[in-house]
């Protein structure tokens, strides 16, 4: 992925990292820097089927989960599966589509299934969404709900590369798109088999307490009007497991936490809408003073 997403080494490590969690992943950032292309390197990589959805406001649910058609030649109801149907999903502009069609997601996200006519279908493994949105333009967009955001292992941007990686990009594009020509390294089962083996990654009893202390202080402090959930508790700590992975290491240290507590847990929290902290940023630094205030594991 780093041959085509330049001088980004943490941003690539970020969509590795929510891959093998088995998580999803919400890329904030200004446009044009590289969201979508980032989506693409990923599927690229991986011997899987990729589908990009453009949200937009009169984006219906059945245009990402699929719809049933009827057949005269059968004279039956056929059920014709749409985009969310692959195994990397670029949900683009996200904040776009209006409330009902962002709860399309909901069950893919959670439960890696599709229920439609009384019938559920399975989605292929791996299968992991990708949603990017604008933080900066708001004319036209719909909030994503709390519920959609605990579905996020991760929100996190990319940023402006540095000049001489930017150098390269203009080098690099002289002769086509160079994520056109990635090759695939992996297949789908590799994925799934190093998915199983994050899951048994060991985390010392004192680490979870410490990832506790901090999830129970979201909930506690005067700071947050609402904490994180149990299903971000749970996301956290498979976050941490894959970092390890990562990290070429099967267990668990104070830093895989300490690195992932602010961009895991930061918009699972809602802070006093009056208080004039509400940004991204601030509250990001805020979930950063309260990650100072627990001891550390020694």
């Amino acid at each position: 992925m780093e041959t085509v997403i330049l001088g980004k080494s943490e941003a690539v490590r970020s969509i590795v990292l929510t891959l093998l969690a088995g998580e999803h992943l919400l890329l904030e950032d200004v446009p044009g820097v590289g969201k979508t292309l980032a989506a693409k390197a990923l599927a690229g990589s991986i011997d899987t089927e990729f589908s990009r959805i453009q949200f937009t406001p009169d984006l219906l649910p059945s245009d990402i989960t699929g719809s049933s058609i009827y057949r005269s030649d059968t004279r039956e109801f056929q059920f014709t599966r749409g985009p969310i149907f692959s195994n990397v999903v670029l949900a683009d502009e996200i904040n776009r589509a209006p409330p009902r069609t962002q709860s399309a997601l909901l069950e893919a996200m959670s439960d890696g299934q599709v229920s439609a006519d009384g019938t559920t279908y399975p989605l292929p493994k791996p299968f992991i969404v990708v949603a990017t949105q604008n933080p900066f333009e708001f004319e036209g967009t719909y909030i994503l709900p709390e519920s959609q955001m605990d579905r996020f292992l991760m929100r996190t941007s990319i940023g402006y590369p540095e000049r001489a990686s930017e150098r390269l990009v203009l080098q690099s594009h002289r002769s086509g798109e160079p994520v056109d020509s990635i090759q695939s390294v992996v297949t789908a089962e590799d994925v799934v088999s190093a998915q199983a083996a994050v899951r048994n990654v060991r985390v010392d009893e004192s680490l979870q307490d410490y990832l506790l202390e901090i999830v129970a202080l979201t909930r506690t402090t005067d700071v947050f009007r609402l904490g994180v959930s149990t299903r971000a508790t749970l996301s956290f700590y498979r976050g941490c497991q894959a970092r390890a992975v990562t990290e070429q290491r099967d267990y668990v240290t104070p830093d895989d936490v300490k690195s992932l507590a602010v961009t895991t847990l930061s918009h699972r929290v809602l802070v006093d809408d009056f208080s004039g902290n509400s940004s991204r940023d601030s509250v990001e630094e805020l979930m950063a003073e309260l990650l100072r205030s627990v001891p550390v594991p020694v």
